[in-house]
């Protein structure tokens, strides 16, 4: 049977503040079209389903048109572990009654999970859990288990127990493998690696699903994290191609059976080197990249409010402006869209930028009491009409 894995989808997430449901709706599509065309027979989904918790409306909204046109109009199953932004056990509300849907969800680790069969191959749905939750599960154990590594090393030798020698053994888990390259918006990751394990923990498995590294990338012989469907920070994920990995069941090794399918973001994500001149009139710049979710990097000029705005004319979806800083001339500054909003919704945070902007230097409390008096006077004069 051919599988679909992919993960990371992180609906509900917002750059710098800016919507980009349509981004995640684009992608969406293209998945939908794969499925499809390459006539998949069941799509595995490695957690991070959502960008937080608790999925604003309209993230559940994109989620259940998703899972009702793939599982609904497509007729094909949906297999879904949590991760670590789900809210696992509000995940999995009704997944009894949801699996006669076709739509089969693991919020939380259980002491008992049994496999879902579908064609030739058993599946085995791991969502994301913590050392406490593997002691909770087995108190008879609780005192041996030391490590995150021995909890999953226990987890994954009881679904071995029941490998079928005439099956496939696939394993869908929401975990941080050692080795594995992260990038910006791997930001539990980045923290450190206490919640990383080695790649033996999934030994024997013949393919392991991944979710949880941004990055497309097999960080063990049989193990594969998809990546997320799209960019979603600067820096390395600029470079990546965002895919999604079709396996096949029926190649007899098929750790060499394995079809990755590119996908085609809305927006690229671009950083943007160059003068201000260079820059405000798009010298060697293409349409698509003016279009992009773009960090521009002004290389002869210092950052301001004004500047920002100028950039902003010319590259309608700006996320980040760094320039010179204005008091040490060897170091940057970076703007955010983020930022430039909340000063333009604070008068005295757009006076300050203001005067740092024309006399490179921070207003002293002389200029600050007279500007306080002034937007009182203004403020009392609009009251009055």
């Amino acid at each position: 049977m051919k599988v679909l894995h992919t993960s990371d989808w992180h609906l509900g997430m917002a750059f710098r503040g800016r919507d980009i449901r349509e981004d995640q709706e684009y992608f969406i599509e293209q998945i939908k079209d794969i499925i499809s065309r390459e006539q998949v027979e069941a799509v595995l989904l490695a957690g991070d389903v959502f960008d937080r918790s608790v999925a604003s409306a309209s993230a559940m909204a994109l989620y259940d048109r998703a899972m009702t046109d793939i599982c609904g109009t497509l007729g094909v199953p949906v297999l879904l572990v949590a991760g670590n932004h789900d809210g696992g056990e509000r995940l999995a509300s009704c997944s009894v009654l949801l699996q006669k849907a076709g739509l089969y969800i693991t919020g939380t680790l259980q002491r008992e999970m049994e496999p879902i069969a579908l064609g030739d191959t058993d599946f085995y749905l791991l969502p994301w859990f913590s050392l406490e939750k593997v002691r909770s599960l087995y108190p008879e154990q609780a005192e041996d288990l030391q490590t995150l590594e021995q909890a999953y090393e226990l987890v994954c030798s009881r679904m071995r127990e029941s490998f079928r020698p005439d099956r496939k053994h696939i394993l869908v888990a929401h975990a941080f493998v050692v080795g594995a390259e992260t990038s910006v918006s791997d930001r539990s990751a980045e923290v450190g690696t206490a919640a990383a394990v080695s790649a033996r923990v999934f030994r024997d498995f013949d393919y392991v699903a991944l979710g949880h590294i941004h990055g497309p990338q097999n960080p063990g012989e049989n193990i594969r994290y998809s990546g997320t469907p799209m960019p979603y920070s600067f820096g390395k994920e600029e470079k990546q191609e965002k895919s999604v990995t079709i396996i096949d069941t029926s190649v007899i090794n098929i750790k060499k059976g394995l079809q990755i399918i590119p996908l085609e973001p809305l927006h690229d994500r671009i950083t943007l080197r160059g003068d201000f001149e260079q820059l405000i009139n798009v010298q060697g710049i293409t349409e698509r990249q003016r279009q992009g979710y773009v960090r521009l990097e002004v290389e002869d000029i210092h950052v301001g409010m004004e500047t920002f705005a100028a950039l902003q004319e010319v590259y309608p979806n700006v996320l980040e402006v760094a320039g010179k800083h204005f008091e040490q001339e060897d170091s940057r500054i970076t703007m955010t869209l983020e930022e430039l909003e909340c000063r333009e919704a604070d008068p005295m945070e757009v006076f300050k930028r203001y005067f740092m902007d024309t006399n490179l230097q921070e207003p002293g409390e002389h200029f600050l009491q007279l500007f306080r008096e002034a937007l009182a006077d203004y403020e009392k004069e609009v009251a009055e009409g």
